[in-house]
């Protein structure tokens, strides 16, 4: 047995040789656990890159549909708006010319104009149909990646979580390496061990 003055550590206060215990477990643990979790982190921040990079397209594509529907609409609504005015032109010219002469011209052309009128209603009413389809199928699109890039995300999250230590084995061993660096963990004899 041996005694209090032995021992390499005895005129050490106490303080000091927590700190040292300390040390050298943060050491172990930086041996034991540093590189899986060093490579936790670049699996986080490389699935970080690819969301933020997917998220991007998916905003830029977006953005370009976007903006082919409005150039769409935008044409549409002029030529329909030059077609509508020109007939309009020509109708008046037409009617200011035969209204002189002849009445029924006249009826002719307020028909003619409120057929133009319904036809712009008509258009007008297929513009909004087809925006409206269109604004649908993008929703559907983009509500379809979102889920393919939330659905892909949890596989990656599953799969990190899957691959973690369980805690109370890494409790057990923290707890037992402690306990051997503090010279408090004992084995038993062999003799012990034959009698019991």
């Amino acid at each position: 047995m041996t005694t209090i003055s032995d021992e390499p550590n005895a005129g050490v206060p106490t303080t000091v040789q927590d700190q040292e215990g300390g040390a050298s477990l943060e050491k172990v643990r930086d041996l034991l656990f540093g590189g899986h979790m060093r490579d936790y982190d670049r699996r986080f921040a490389r699935l970080e890159e690819r969301l933020v990079k997917e998220t991007s397209d998916l905003r830029e594509e977006i953005r370009k549909r976007l903006a082919g529907i409005e150039a769409f609409i935008r044409n549409e609504i002029e030529s329909l708006s030059e077609r509508l005015q020109n007939e309009h032109e020509q109708h008046s010219t037409a009617a200011q010319a035969l209204s002189r002469d002849l009445s029924d011209t006249t009826q002719a052309f307020q028909r003619k104009t409120a057929q133009i009128d319904d036809l712009v209603a008509r258009n007008q009413r297929d513009l909004r149909q087809q925006l409206h389809d269109q604004q649908q199928q993008l929703s559907d699109e983009i509500r379809q990646r979102a889920d393919e890039v939330l659905a892909r995300l949890a596989r990656e999250a599953h799969e990190l979580r899957t691959d973690k230590t369980d805690r109370s084995a890494l409790a057990a061993l923290l707890t037992e390496m402690a306990m051997r660096l503090n010279d408090e963990f004992r084995l038993p004899a062999p003799e012990d061990a034959s009698r019991g």
